[in-house]
């Protein structure tokens, strides 16, 4: 298959990183699982990152999914070997690359079959800054306003609140009495969550690669987020890091646009690899991690934020149930982005008009179990077309005899 050649890059040989920045700072201890490009088979192969170097696992496991779905992956992927294809440094370089080498390797989106999914509303300032979009239609400068006379009205701390308790419940009837309720309040304090489909399966893309937001949007942001690995089960089986890239302005005029406000080319960023749960990290590291966002402009603009997961309003457990179950079944597993807390009120250009994405953003999202993903903001029209599909996937295992 003939793979379409990267758009332009800016120039500058480390704004992607460095190998370290992009591991756990505990490697050693980690099983780590990702996919690469493997130009030898013109298609993607599942790997595993041990020593610095980067091992493939194709002639056991064609696929993520394959790995994610075993009764211990974990277990499984520590005792495996396989041929080398290269050291990740090298790897990672080479997927940065402004002119890309496509005689070597370079990093895909660590899931392959999984379905893209995310929580939205999943974190109490998050919340009210959903609601001021829904109020300012998509203006930016209206939004200043109406975030002054929100918090106001309802206050900022609402993190011990349990969505769907009898002190939510008393909370909506006073909002609605106050005639300000929201859509938005409903999935942040209500019993049901809100999850959606983030992208396509196969649509998402790696570290050290554009993120992609609209040329018309001109209100948008990051999103960091950890992100859960989910077998078909429900089971959950690893994590890795996530930029859930929003469109502030669309979702804003109306919420029945979340698809064109979430879903575009390049608008999902998983990686850089996911970490299976193991004795030394699990669930419960989890939930106590804090994800880190720095961004950083052309401009001189620099940003850094904090989404720390111990302030979630719904566990990450609940939001696995509320997406897989008797009621819903998704036989390849799941990725699902569990929400953040990250609401950027900071101004970038003029005082009340907040922040919103330029092109060339750098912008890291990391913490030390799970490393860093890094990624250049580009209007998602201009980065790589996603081509690669489940059919073209299928076929080039055949033709591989991996399947």
């Amino acid at each position: 298959m003939t793979v379409p050649q990267p758009r332009r890059q800016p120039d500058g040989a480390d704004w992607f990183g460095t190998a370290a920045e992009a591991l756990p700072d505990d490697v050693d201890d980690s099983v780590l699982i990702g996919r690469i490009w493997d130009p030898a088979g013109d298609g993607p192969s599942p790997v595993t990152v041990r020593d610095g170097e980067v091992i493939d696992l194709s002639q056991r496991f064609p696929t993520v999914r394959d790995i994610c779905e075993l009764p211990d992956p974990a277990a499984t992927v520590a005792g495996l070997d396989g041929p080398r294809l290269g050291e990740f440094g090298e790897i990672l370089a080479n997927t940065a690359a402004v002119t890309r080498d496509h005689s070597r390797p370079w990093l895909l989106a660590p899931v392959d079959l999984q379905a893209l999914k995310a929580a939205g509303v999943t974190f109490a300032v998050s919340l009210i800054e959903r609601v001021i979009e829904e109020r300012a239609r998509g203006d930016l400068a209206l939004a200043a306003d109406i975030r002054q006379r929100m918090l106001a009205d309802i206050g900022a701390d609402l993190d011990s609140l349990t969505p769907g308790s009898a002190e939510a419940d008393r909370l909506k009837s006073l909002l609605v009495a106050e005639g300000i309720w929201s859509q938005y309040l409903e999935v942040g304090i209500g019993p049901d969550a809100e999850i959606f489909t983030k992208g396509q399966v196969l649509s998402a893309v790696g570290t050290a690669v554009p993120v992609g937001v609209l040329a018309a949007s001109t209100w948008n942001n990051p999103e960091p987020e950890v992100t859960l690995i989910i077998q078909s089960s429900g089971r959950i089986v690893g994590a890795t890091l996530g930029n859930d890239v929003n469109l502030r302005d669309v979702e804003g005029r109306s919420a029945l646009l979340l698809p064109l406000a979430k879903d575009n080319n390049a608008s999902c960023a998983l990686g850089p690899l996911i970490r299976l749960f193991d004795e030394r990290f699990d669930l419960e590291r989890v939930r106590e991690l804090e994800v880190s966002l720095d961004i950083r402009g052309v401009d001189g603009f620099h940003l850094e934020a904090v989404s720390e997961m111990t302030r979630m309003s719904r566990d990450p457990a609940e939001l696995v149930r509320q997406l897989i179950g008797p009621h819903h079944r998704y036989p390849d597993g799941a990725a699902l982005m569990l929400g953040t807390m990250f609401a950027p009120t900071q101004d970038r250009d003029r005082p009340g008009e907040g922040f919103t994405h330029k092109i060339d953003d750098v912008v890291r999202i990391g913490c030390p179990a799970l490393g860093t993903l890094v990624n250049r903001v580009r209007h998602a029209q201009e980065c790589e077309p996603w081509q690669f599909g489940v059919r073209d996937l299928m076929g080039n295992l055949v033709r591989r005899g991996l399947l």
